[in-house]
């Protein structure tokens, strides 16, 4: 049914492709040949969007086996790169942009992008591809044997141990302040996996360790947001970074595993607590925003960044607008404003605030003994139902896909995560 158009699509790819062969690299062009790679991508795009718009749910149903065989977005990728070639980039440009700073990328990942929105902009096609990014991962699935026996696991830069029921979940990038990466988004969702399959974990705690960065020796620390010195290198993936941290860790702390089984049987996740020493930025101050509650040091404050990176900041444009109202929405993410935890408008972020020197670390194992009971588990999965709808997430992730995509790619993020970067 899609063969006349699948070929559309592949001579568009080709010329596209013969124009970018007969140029520079990416960061050796002049103005006029950048412009010229623009039109090129631009043209085989337009022809992309209309193929997708017509055949993304025949494309997905034939890679799934019309929606039997569960396929995460990277491996849904690339199966759409062998059946249709030209309508997403192959593991060779994939590879090549790979080795390249973010800024000499020749962008191949926007198509990607525009893939992952046509799919997630069908209902039937969108919630499928969202319960397959929910599955627990072939890493975790691995070392659970191993955790379950000894009580922890260290993943490298998060620790995970088991205490009388709660999983505490310590985020240990001494380093970078707990920035962000794809390996620290990797070890997140083994750990978060771990701690879903356990029957013996009925709450989870996640807090910053304490750091090594000379500025905060010593000191615990939530987040420091996206790794922006990765960003800077190109090695912040819009499929294995930006997309999989919304769709896979972040997603299953908010609604639980997907195991395969029907409706009536699936968990629905468990409760889980944040505990915010000096800062949540970005990524931190998302986490938040899911978090079923919320407590720090009296010295912490929170932040989105969007506007100074020129990035998206994941689903908190969904999810803060609920927590906060559309004004204060449009002051954190528009304008930057940053909130001190002890400022009134903080109560709509934090639940309690403590000293951080005498009663923070005492609070942990009350608030965390508070979420326990089949009866809270049961009350919250509720909540998220009633909070976030599945199909308003997945409307939600649609978007962007696309807008995330033309962001990492825009010149003024391009600009800018090079000084970004040398400021962290």
């Amino acid at each position: 049914m899609t063969g006349p158009a699948r070929r559309v699509v592949a001579d568009a790819a080709g010329r596209a492709a013969e124009i970018l062969g007969g140029l520079p690299e990416p960061a050796l062009r002049t103005p006029e040949e950048r412009s010229a790679a623009a039109e090129a991508h631009a043209a085989a795009r337009r022809v992309r969007g209309v193929f997708l718009e017509r055949h993304a749910a025949a494309v997905y149903a034939e890679l799934t086996g019309d929606l039997s065989r569960p396929l995460g977005l990277a491996e849904l990728c690339a199966a759409a790169a062998e059946a249709c070639p030209g309508l997403v980039p192959g593991p060779e440009q994939l590879a090549a942009d790979r080795a390249r700073p973010q800024a000499a990328k020749e962008g191949w990942e926007v198509d990607q992008g525009l893939f992952a929105a046509a799919v997630l902009r069908g209902p039937r096609e969108g919630l499928h591809l969202l319960e397959a990014m929910r599955r627990p991962t072939p890493r975790a699935l691995a070392a659970q044997d191993a955790y379950r026996s000894a009580g922890e696991a260290d993943l490298g830069s998060v620790r995970l141990e088991r205490r009388e029921g709660i999983a505490h979940l310590t985020m240990c990038r001494e380093d970078c302040l707990n920035a962000e990466d794809e390996r620290q988004v990797d070890d997140m969702e083994t750990a978060v996996d771990l701690a879903l399959l356990d029957p013996a974990v009925e709450a989870l705690v996640v807090r910053g360790g304490k750091m090594t960065h000379p500025r905060y020796r010593g000191r615990r620390v939530f987040s420091a947001g996206i790794n922006l010195k990765a960003l800077h290198a190109g090695r912040i993936g819009l499929v294995d970074f930006l997309l999989r941290r919304e769709m896979g860790y972040i997603a299953k702390l908010n609604r639980g595993l997907s195991d395969g089984g029907g409706w009536w049987e699936r968990p629905g996740g468990k409760p889980w607590l944040a505990v915010v020493d000096g800062f949540a930025i970005g990524g931190g101050c998302q986490l938040l925003l899911a978090a079923d509650h919320v407590i720090a040091g009296a010295d912490a404050y929170l932040s989105l960044p969007a506007a100074q990176e020129g990035i998206v900041p994941g689903a908190a444009n969904l999810r803060l607008t609920r927590h906060g109202g559309a004004r204060l929405a449009r002051q954190v993410i528009l304008l930057g404003r940053r909130i001190r935890v002890i400022e009134p408008d903080a109560r709509l972020f934090v639940d309690e605030v403590h000293d951080p020197e005498e009663e923070l670390d005492a609070a942990v194992p009350g608030c965390a003994d508070r979420l326990r009971g089949e009866a809270v588990a049961a009350n919250r999965r509720m909540l998220v139902e009633a909070e976030e709808p599945p199909d308003a997430f997945r409307a939600y992730l649609a978007e962007f896909a696309l807008q995330q995509a033309r962001r990492i790619y825009s010149p003024d993020v391009l600009g800018k995560v090079g000084r970004f970067a040398a400021a962290t």
